[in-house]
């Protein structure tokens, strides 16, 4: 490993470090950082946050090849190399705007960065990723996450790949010959500890495990399966953290076995990252609560049993994220598109599916409760949880966001295969389209960004598992989810007209991947409210 890929990342964050130095220093008002005067420099804020996540994805990726083999060394080395490049490139738009200088770099490490980019050094790079069938390298897993990668990957190829196209192109909801069999694979207990009927292991975290499982279905399909797991997490976190000891013993088992399905209703018509502002109301009657008022883009509303619902229980707007508490919504499971529920308490609840470009197969809700009535003993927490429905939801997101970094590395690992299977096949100009030098730097290029992603992932995995992570993971989704929509586009590039058919799995791969910078808090809200916030506050 050259040493200058260390340099070249340390100059990297030095120079990341320093512009968020400066930001801090000149947003300060009365011994504090003044937000206001932050969002004058949205733009700047935005572009660091993306050179933080690279920077952090890249020394990731170095640091797990440093114990590996060439090739993952190779591809460790570009990434180094870019990152320098691209943190330098940003800044240099206008420096002053940062508060840095255009850095003077060493020789030895313009040259490093020249020769790890050069077309010829990524044109080899390319030949490997094709002779590897678009896999980037070794994983760096232990036996029993390779054993839990090869199971799931065999699940995906044998019983969700078949259906995925017809899923896709039809608009259809998820069947139970998938459902069923993720059910017997124990996937929806991925986390919830085995004291309550999961796979969990009691005494610590295993998130690395259900990053394995999330990268294999997505691969198969990012609707179909990916995010199958994603609501379940959410809500068992959400439970863990905030629920009685009777909830927990009544709900995680059930919830661990898939019976019933679930779905996290958060976002409103004009409340959507924006989860503190929420208005979906929640007033006292008798034992419980009657739910007035709309949601949306609430994935998997239909078939769920229960709805993970964020109301307002406090009606002063001013309390924000302090006067909204989780409730637990039970309702019959459909398949269509829209339903109709009354309930047994009271009131009515209407759900209708929203069409959508891609992310096909679990149908994304518009929900209307109009006096629909909930129990109390469905508020999560009951008395004690009232008002604490925010931060119950972040710890759940968290684990959200790591998840859909996961999505992003399965979609980007499908993209890949298809677009060197396909460039190994087609003939263009007489010889394969895998044999022309544009193709291999695109290949080499994809499996930089799916190596970067892939480890980055893993790392902040790890972090999470020891009780931190929470920055990183918003850090990992910033730059798994781009990555995502530019491999599935050059994908679809390397399939020139192909890869514009209905017909063709890349095109399947490029609209689902759209998606990714969207949910579980957009890129926007992410890079400015929570990642680059908490960025330019620890600079101090």
């Amino acid at each position: 490993m050259s040493a200058n890929a260390e340099t070249a990342i340390a100059l990297a964050d030095e120079l990341v470090s320093d512009a968020l130095q400066f930001l801090n220093e000149s947003c300060r008002g009365d011994g504090r950082l003044d937000v206001g005067a932050l969002d004058d420099h949205q733009q700047v804020v935005y572009d660091l946050s993306f050179c933080a996540a690279e920077v952090r994805g890249a020394r990731a990726l170095l640091e797990f090849a440093s114990s590996a083999g060439a090739f993952e060394q190779s591809l460790a080395e570009i990434a180094a190399a870019d990152c320098l490049a691209g943190v330098v490139e940003r800044i240099g738009r206008n420096p002053d705007e940062f508060g840095v200088d255009e850095p003077a770099l060493p020789a030895s490490v313009v040259s490093f960065i020249r020769e790890r980019r050069s077309t010829v050094h990524l044109a080899t790079i390319g030949k490997e990723v094709a002779a590897r069938g678009g896999e980037p390298g070794d994983r760096g897993l232990d036996d029993e996450k390779r054993l839990i990668s090869e199971t799931f990957r065999q699940f995906g190829d044998d019983h969700v790949a078949p259906l995925a196209e017809s899923i896709h192109r039809e608009d259809l909801i998820i069947p139970e010959s998938i459902l069923g069999g993720l059910r017997e694979l124990g996937c929806f207990g991925l986390s919830v500890p085995t004291r309550y009927g999961g796979l969990l292991p009691d005494d610590h975290e295993d998130s690395i495990g259900m990053i394995v499982v999330t990268e294999e279905l997505s691969r198969a399909s990012l609707g179909g399966a990916g995010s199958l797991i994603t609501r379940p997490e959410i809500m068992c976190r959400a439970l863990l953290e905030g629920g009685t000891e009777e909830q927990k013993q009544a709900w995680l088992p059930r919830l661990a076995k898939g019976e019933p399905l679930c779905a996290i209703s958060i976002t409103e018509p004009n409340y959507g990252s924006d989860v503190a502002s929420a208005r979906l109301k929640a007033t006292p009657q008798g034992d419980g609560y009657v739910l007035s008022g709309e949601k949306t883009w609430c994935t998997f509303a239909g078939k769920a049993g229960v709805l993970l619902t964020l109301a307002r229980t406090d009606p002063d707007l001013s309390k924000g994220h302090r006067g909204l508490t989780l409730f637990m919504v039970e309702k019959p499971s459909f398949d269509g598109e829209d339903f109709e529920v009354t309930s047994p308490g009271g009131g009515k609840l209407t759900g209708r599916a929203i069409s959508t470009v891609g992310y096909r197969g679990m149908h994304s809700f518009s929900l209307f409760f109009d006096d629909f009535y909930v129990p109390g003993s469905h508020v999560i927490g009951e008395g004690q949880g009232l008002g604490k429905g925010f931060y119950f939801t972040m710890r759940g997101f968290m684990g959200g966001r790591i998840q859909t970094a996961a999505r992003a590395c399965g979609v980007m690992q499908a993209a890949i295969e298809q677009a060197t299977r396909y460039a190994q096949d087609r003939q263009v100009f007489g010889k394969p389209v895998a044999d022309y030098q544009l193709t291999l730097v695109k290949l080499a290029r994809m499996a930089v960004a799916l190596a970067l992603s892939r480890q980055f992932t893993y790392a902040v995995g790890r972090m999470m598992d020891a009780g931190g992570g929470q920055m990183e993971a918003s850090l990992v989704k910033l730059y798994a989810c781009r990555a995502s929509e530019w491999i599935t586009r050059e994908a679809m590039q390397i399939h020139g007209g192909m890869g514009y058919a209905e017909e063709s799995t890349v095109s399947r791969l490029w609209q689902d991947a759209r998606v990714l910078s969207i949910f579980e808090g957009t890129e926007e809200t992410l890079a400015l409210k929570v990642v680059g916030r908490s960025l330019v506050e620890a600079a101090a």
